[in-house]
């Protein structure tokens, strides 16, 4: 049996208010609807949840026992509804995102203790990953990623200028190796190099040589696909890496490592924070881009 929702709401409704014109008032309907769905809960059930007077409306035992498991639900439908409506609306609730490690040291953390300190009753949970994340389906509420790989049916909010890239290596392994000067100096170098997790293939290694796009086939005996391991490699003196500047910087000991071959390098393009359209009026992410926009001074 199907459960007559309508029709139950109305039961409760006179339960709770003692009559008939109560209940449509209650609910801003006829009493002539109210009285038409009763009866009709009266004969699905077959029997009388009320006995009427022209005093009184009072519930009969077959009424008292719907009313102790029918209230008891609708209150609790009813703190779902209001519990729905608070955490779209308010300045509470969780907010879950993915994004690069890179992303997170380079772009958020600095940010984070002054949105915190703001909104204490919004809690952040980060799922740090390179690969490539389908956020509805993993039940999160925004990502992080470069221009180029953020679907076009998400709504994209820009947090960076372009990104630099530079190629890094620890003084000890260019004292001992020698420094290219030019990008095909790779080649007599070993090459620390980078694996996506998601389409599994090798980050290439792109200079601008006179004005043409040139990709040197580097080699190596590391492959990684993490960023954070292939710093530590690199400076531990294993090789050369190719990655993003600022967060290189952040995380290596500048004065044991030394920037290469920025002149022939582009740099990538800039960092999007997406969601899905949905989420639009989701209050924790609306205030959560708003502080980014605030603290990055961004205008878009």
């Amino acid at each position: 049996m199907r459960l007559p929702l309508a029709m139950l709401e109305v039961f409760n409704a006179i339960a709770q208010n003692g009559s008939l014109r109560g209940a449509a008032n209650a609910l801003g309907i006829k009493p002539s609807t109210v009285s038409h769905q009763l009866k009709s809960l009266e004969e699905q059930l077959g029997t009388a949840l009320f006995v009427r007077t022209t005093r009184s409306v009072t519930l009969t035992d077959a009424g008292r026992a719907l009313q102790s498991g029918a209230g008891a639900a609708f209150d609790l439908l009813g703190q779902a509804v209001e519990d729905a409506k608070e955490y779209g609306s308010s300045a509470r609730g969780s907010l879950r995102l993915t994004l690069p490690e890179f992303v997170f040291h380079t772009f958020l953390a600095d940010l984070l203790p002054g949105f915190q300190a703001k909104y204490p009753e919004i809690q952040l949970e980060f799922s740090l990953s390179d690969a490539i994340v389908d956020i509805v389906s993993e039940g999160l509420h925004a990502g992080f990623r470069t221009g180029s790989l953020v679907a076009q049916d998400m709504i994209a909010l820009r947090i960076s200028d372009p990104q630099p890239l530079t190629v890094l290596g620890s003084k000890t392994y260019l004292d001992q190796h020698g420094r290219p000067e030019k990008p095909e100096d790779l080649l007599d170098h070993a090459c620390i190099q980078y694996r996506f997790q998601t389409s599994g293939q090798l980050a290439p290694w792109v200079f601008q040589v006179d004005g043409d796009r040139v990709e040197i086939d580097v080699k190596g005996g590391l492959v990684l696909n993490t960023l954070p391991s292939q710093l530590e490699l690199m400076e531990q003196g294993m090789g050369l890496a190719l990655t993003f500047r600022y967060y290189a910087l952040m995380q290596c000991d500048e004065t044991k490592v030394e920037r290469l071959l920025e002149d022939y390098l582009d740099p990538v393009a800039p960092l999007y924070l997406f969601y899905p359209r949905e989420y639009k009026g989701l209050q924790p992410l609306r205030l959560f881009i708003d502080h980014i926009k605030a603290y990055r001074k961004l205008s878009t």
